[in-house]
């Protein structure tokens, strides 16, 4: 017979990441959606019986989230606390403050929330080990949040995209092996089997990705891309985050990005979208997708003008407020295109937010005079256009791209940076 000191811990947690509260959809709030998913998952937690919550951050989509973000945030953690959910673990991602996670971060450990907000300089720091009712160890938690670049690297004068790249790479494994090895020692010194779990906000080789996701690069200058061997076999679940794609690491099962839990945009409409239950042991790790209600169903409509109307009449007979991104691509020049299409749904619960007139883009491109909206252009693809038009040398691009690059990430960072 197993003694209690030898005998394994199963627990079941609950995995899910990039939520990015506070988004916005071409200009339309989406705190009524995010409500609805985070009363569901609130009761998903307590059906299922969920004892540990892990969110493998982008809590938020920006550095500076509304208050009404941070309301829903909290309320629901919250809620979460009263469920019989013992623990909760968030770690940052690239979206959010780390200061802003971590602030109240003595608060909510009352209520049994950690969170991670920043890396420091001690591994142990990001090591929980996390107790049953009874006070026993229950689980070994390695939670790491996104390691920016200057957590994991020193930049040195006149080095080169390769030589960034490798620093980039061996830094992030040199941390995660300090805060593994770490957790290893730990689980070695206790008197029972405890899982291992670790948590992460990266981008692993080979990750799928849908075009327009709004997924961003992590280093500026560097298309780095972490190898999937950092993470030991000795870890009974990873838990990622950062790339919208539900997704297995590498082919195991024990491995995931649980992908985020609502359409960011018009790409991600046609997605699935779940979030991850996993009873785990040292002995084996059993994961379940749970399907997450659309809580506001996108349409993307696309066509002539002929097709565009069919299918908003279509949409129109439906009973559910739908938000819909149209893209005409017929060969008729339509003036009028945006007035003709709202009339199509007026008294309708169809919302057109986005018209994009293809037509008119090959017009321009063809006179040489590109008309394209900002909306339908990336940053980087409005800086390519500007080196184009200056005759800048193709030799000197990549460089001039890197570095567009870091300033538009360090805007991204001013306030973590400023605090």
């Amino acid at each position: 017979m197993t003694t209690p000191e030898t005998a394994d811990t199963a627990i079941k947690i609950l995995h899910t990441s990039d939520w990015h509260l506070g988004r916005k959809l071409f200009g339309r709030s989406r705190y009524a959606e995010t409500a609805h998913f985070l009363d569901w998952l609130t009761d998903t937690i307590a059906t299922q019986a969920v004892e540990v919550l892990l969110i493998a951050g982008d809590v938020f989509d920006s550095t500076t989230p509304s208050h009404r973000a941070q309301e829903l945030y909290y309320r629901f953690l919250c809620r979460v606390a009263a469920t019989g959910c013992r623990h909760i673990v968030v770690i940052a991602g690239n979206h959010d403050s780390p200061t802003l996670i971590d602030a109240p971060k003595e608060v909510l450990h009352h209520l049994h929330v950690h969170v991670i907000g920043a890396a420091t300089s001690s591994p142990q720091d990001e090591l929980l080990l996390l107790h049953d009712n009874q006070g026993q160890p229950e689980l070994i938690v390695c939670a790491v949040p996104y390691l920016r670049d200057r957590d994991v690297r020193r930049a040195e004068a006149g080095e080169s995209v390769a030589d960034k790249q490798h620093k980039l790479l061996a830094g992030i494994r040199q941390h995660y092996e300090a805060v593994l090895t770490l957790a290893q020692a730990q689980q070695a010194a206790l008197n029972r089997r405890v899982p291992i779990i670790a948590m992460g906000h990266l981008f692993t080789a080979g990750g799928r990705t849908v075009e327009g996701d709004g997924v961003r690069e992590l280093y500026v200058g560097s298309l780095v891309r972490v190898p999937a061997d950092i993470f030991p076999d000795t870890i009974d679940y990873l838990a990622l985050g950062h790339l919208h794609v539900p997704q297995r690491v590498g082919s195991v099962d024990h491995r995931r990005y649980s992908g985020s839990p609502m359409p960011v945009n018009f790409a991600e409409a046609g997605q699935q979208k779940i979030v991850l239950t996993a009873t785990v042991t040292t002995q084996k790790t059993e994961v379940t997708p749970i399907p997450v209600p659309c809580f506001q169903p996108l349409a993307t409509v696309q066509g002539d003008l002929t097709t565009i109307r069919e299918r908003l009449d279509e949409l129109r007979q439906g009973d559910t407020p739908v938000w819909v991104e149209v893209i005409y691509d017929g060969r008729d020049i339509i003036g009028n295109l945006a007035a003709d299409l709202q009339e199509t749904v007026a008294g309708s619960q169809v919302e057109i937010l986005r018209l994009r007139n293809r037509r008119l883009v090959r017009q321009a491109l063809e006179q040489s005079a590109i008309q394209e909206t900002l909306d339908d252009l990336t940053p980087e693809e409005v800086f390519a256009r500007c080196l184009t038009a200056h005759d800048v040398p193709a030799a000197q691009r990549d460089d001039l791209l890197g570095a567009f690059r870091e300033v538009v990430t360090g805007l991204d960072e001013t306030d973590t940076l400023a605090e």
